[in-house]
């Protein structure tokens, strides 16, 4: 049974839901999930969990992640990308690379931000770009984040280009574009930084290009194509996985014998280790066999991952009753 991690790189246009799809059919099981949504605009890292490796989808959803990103200042988008209609354009001929950094200055570190009313956040239930299309006015709260970095790559003044991308502007109004890297942690709008950089500088912003090249540990240098997973499947064992994204505790053969029954063990040297931030837990033969928080005196798995079942050898099939045995 195969069980890891899939890194793939989300192609534009494609949902989450849909890769999650495409995998199922590639691995040939129902169980596989997705480690955090990206936009159907967005493409690059996707972290992808089949079989027993879902579990540790929980895990890397809270760890940070990085993006490539283009900013467009000079026009508001409903939608606060390039995806919506524009709703108000501006001048930018006073906008300074200065002014830029300035407002990019005071959306680093922790801040709060309020996500985009098309997210996929539920209100009452449902989500709340579905309530945004009905032509229901959403307002959502305001929520933490850190802006780890939020670097200038590029700064294009003049651009000529509608939010469309197209190659005219029927207003007459030329944008400022900016390419940037953003490292955040979960649950960071990036269109809403773009939003609110505009916003900030009195002129409008909004998203036209958004790429994730890392998720925690995992990175564009791992990720495939759709089409290249299509020719080779490649996964990434849950054993690696697990020691790439948290602490490692080497176990004794008798350690690992009682965590695989689900009982606890002494704890680990530091103690350090928490239900939301466990160890992974490895039997001398390199086997991921639990993930262990410290309670005191002892450590008690948060989860075990049980062997793979042997493969049961065939029964011998009995000769047609008009058949001679062979010798």
């Amino acid at each position: 049974m195969l069980s890891g991690l899939v890194i793939v790189d989300k192609p534009q246009g494609w949902t989450s839901h849909d890769v999650v799809g495409r995998m199922r059919r590639l691995a040939g099981t129902r169980k596989v999930g997705h480690a955090g949504t990206l936009d159907p605009m967005a493409t690059g890292v996707l972290v992808v969990g089949i079989n027993k490796a879902t579990r540790l989808l929980t895990y890397i959803v809270g760890t940070s992640k990085t993006y490539e990103a283009t900013i467009r200042l000079g026009a508001t988008t409903i939608t606060d990308d390039a995806e919506g209609e524009v709703t108000a354009t501006a001048p930018t001929d006073a906008v300074t690379d200065e002014a830029i950094e300035t407002g990019i200055g005071v959306l680093r570190g922790p801040i709060s931000q309020v996500p985009s009313s098309v997210s996929a956040i539920k209100v009452n239930g449902e989500r709340a770009y579905a309530r945004v299309r009905s032509g229901e006015e959403v307002k959502l709260a305001a929520r933490p984040v850190t802006i780890h970095a939020f670097d200038v790559r590029a700064i294009r003044h003049g651009v000529t280009a509608d939010a469309a991308g197209d190659s005219v502007t029927p207003d007459g109004v030329t944008y400022v574009d900016i390419d940037v890297t953003v490292r955040c942690s979960s649950g960071t709008y990036i269109r809403a930084l773009a939003r609110d950089l505009g916003a900030g500088l009195g002129v409008g912003g909004h998203l036209t290009a958004l790429r994730r090249s890392a998720v925690g540990p995992y990175t564009l240098d791992q990720a495939r194509t759709l089409e290249e997973l299509a020719d080779d499947l490649r996964i990434l064992d849950i054993a690696d996985a697990a020691r790439a994204l948290m602490p490692v505790r080497e176990l004794s053969a008798e350690e690992a014998v009682e965590l695989s029954f689900g009982r606890r063990i002494p704890a680990s040297a530091d103690g350090m280790h928490t239900v939301a931030e466990p160890a992974a837990a490895f039997a001398p033969d390199g086997t991921l066999v639990a993930l262990l928080a410290d309670a005191g005196k002892y450590a008690k798995p948060v989860l075990v991952f049980p062997p793979d079942p042997e493969p049961q050898a065939a029964a011998p099939v009995a000769p047609d009753a008009d058949t001679e045995p062979t010798t």
